[in-house]
């Protein structure tokens, strides 16, 4: 049994995805490796659930270099044809290229100076957006905030990066806390955004 309820009910009774309810989801991260990786696995998600990418997190981990964007910008045509044998991915080919030109668009904004980081968290101004929302119908799917991270990503070459994947993106790595509010993990990601 987990030692806290899950109050946001789209987690469901499954152990993984409640464990990355109480544990990871909504918890500011402000590594630009890490919200990278979750930038590309979040675009693997589209058509599917999260649950379907979550339970592949690590062979995915494996299969991208440990999403290192100065190995994955080399990546050929071999090793795409790799990827798109590999049942621990989605193999789709869109999908695997999206992750290669989105390294490309990382390092990108690398060379001109733009620390990935400090230029996704400014669509939020630097600080986490706590929200109050007693139900799941008041959760937008996306908001003018992750409309202007799409369209700017886009402009930087990434892909699958909609409006409503970045803002999944952007619930999920803690930039917005949209945990219901009697949901014991609301205070607690409240409080990790107090602390930058």
């Amino acid at each position: 049994m987990p030692d806290t309820i899950a109050a946001c009910p789209w987690c469901g009774n499954d152990s993984l995805y409640r464990d990355y309810h109480d544990n990871v989801w909504g918890r500011p991260i402000y590594n630009r490796r890490e919200l990278f990786e979750k930038l590309c696995l979040d675009g693997q998600q589209a058509g599917l659930s999260w649950l379907t990418i979550l339970r592949k997190q690590t062979t995915y981990q494996a299969a991208y270099d440990g999403f290192d964007p100065n190995k994955i910008v080399y990546y050929d045509d071999q090793k795409i044809a790799s990827l798109l044998s590999d049942p621990g991915v989605i193999r789709n080919r869109s999908k695997v290229q999206s992750i290669i030109l989105n390294a490309r668009g990382y390092l990108q904004l690398e060379a001109q100076g733009t620390d990935f980081a400090e230029f996704l968290w400014g669509f939020v101004g630097g600080k986490a957006k706590q929200n109050s929302f007693a139900s799941m119908q008041q959760v937008p799917a996306f908001t003018v905030e992750s409309e202007a991270m799409s369209k700017a990503l886009k402009k930087q070459g990434f892909t699958f990066v909609g409006p409503t994947i970045c803002y999944a993106f952007m619930q999920a790595v803690g930039m917005v806390n949209d945990h219901l509010t009697e949901c014991p993990k609301w205070q607690v990601c409240h409080e990790l955004a107090q602390m930058r």
